[in-house]
């Protein structure tokens, strides 16, 4: 099992406090350092200091680590058009190494796209963009170099792109698509994805959609996905800490024992071993207080060795 650090910055942090727990993830052998993608806080709280933008983040942490995978879970195809995004993802892998990984998915927080001056479709027309966004970022990927790639979609046209810059991962950076969606989602993974991702849900949930995955994987004509889930961690060496960290990050410890992975160490381990059972291969953390980087500690010294 890899154990991945997953911040969400939105809630409140500056690059500076990214920087400081990107780094400490990469010193304590996590496996990869992944953010959100959103320009708002979401729900009540300080709005400050404001947004900071997801691959402008990645970029700087590209040429300030060294061996941590980067990544987004996830970046909406509202924010960004499809062949500007490629652009930007190619090269933050260059600048990485080799690195990156995009969580890719159709946006639903309307009010951050009203706040600046986003559009936000209806849902359905998300997932035809989203779609089409998925075809042209591995088209301009994967065209052999020298060659030119095309596209006629409903909501995006590419006449002739040079493909351009290349990633340094070949063929093209993972692909990540997550939810829970019963239909269209288990599609779209089994034809696009390199892993598909479910965030913050029980067990039970869990193992039915790792059940519809593998069902369109088989449909598809696919051996094997990536299987992983996200889950809001709250670690504590007692009771009293582990309650102190799940009140930073908004929850009730008896409560995040259930929905999340809470509660001390070995409590945990088991917890992650149940969703290894089910077919997961990797754990997003969410660590909602940046500043406590002797959570990660413990987690790296008490977690991540039995797991």
């Amino acid at each position: 099992m890899k154990l991945r650090i997953f911040t969400e910055p939105q809630q409140g942090a500056t690059y500076d406090e990214l920087l400081a727990v990107a780094q400490a993830a990469e010193r304590l052998g996590f496996d990869a350092f992944f953010r959100s993608d959103h320009y708002m806080r979401i729900g009540p709280g300080d709005p400050g200091p404001g947004p900071t933008d997801a691959w402008v983040t990645l970029a700087a942490l590209a040429r300030e680590t060294s061996t941590i995978r980067l990544g987004t879970l996830v970046t909406p195809v509202t924010f960004r058009l499809p062949g500007a995004l490629a652009i930007s993802v190619a090269q933050v892998d260059q600048m990485s190494g080799g690195r990156v990984e995009l969580g890719l998915g159709t946006g639903w927080f309307d009010a951050e796209h009203t706040a600046y001056g986003i559009p936000f479709p209806p849902v359905g027309e998300r997932f035809g963009r989203f779609e089409e966004q998925l075809e042209i970022l591995t088209g301009l990927w994967t065209t052999p170099p020298g060659e030119t790639f095309s596209f006629e979609g409903a909501h995006y046209r590419l006449a002739d792109s040079p493909a351009l810059p290349k990633p340094a991962q070949s063929p093209r950076p993972p692909i990540i698509i997550g939810g829970f969606g019963a239909k269209r989602t288990p599609r779209l993974a089994a034809r696009f994805a390199d892993e598909y991702n479910l965030p913050f849900h029980t067990l039970d949930d869990t193992g039915l959609a790792y059940g519809r995955i593998r069902q369109a994987c088989e449909t598809e004509g696919r051996s094997q996905i990536v299987l992983s889930a996200a889950q809001t961690v709250a670690v504590g060496a007692d009771d009293a800490e582990a309650a102190r960290r799940a009140e930073a990050a908004g929850q009730d410890l008896a409560a995040l024992r259930a929905s999340g992975l809470a509660g001390t160490p070995a409590e945990v381990v088991d917890k992650i071993g149940r969703f290894a059972e089910l077919g997961a291969e990797r754990i997003y953390l969410q660590v909602m207080d940046l500043s406590d980087l002797d959570h990660l500690e413990l987690i790296a010294a008490e977690v991540l060795p039995h797991v």
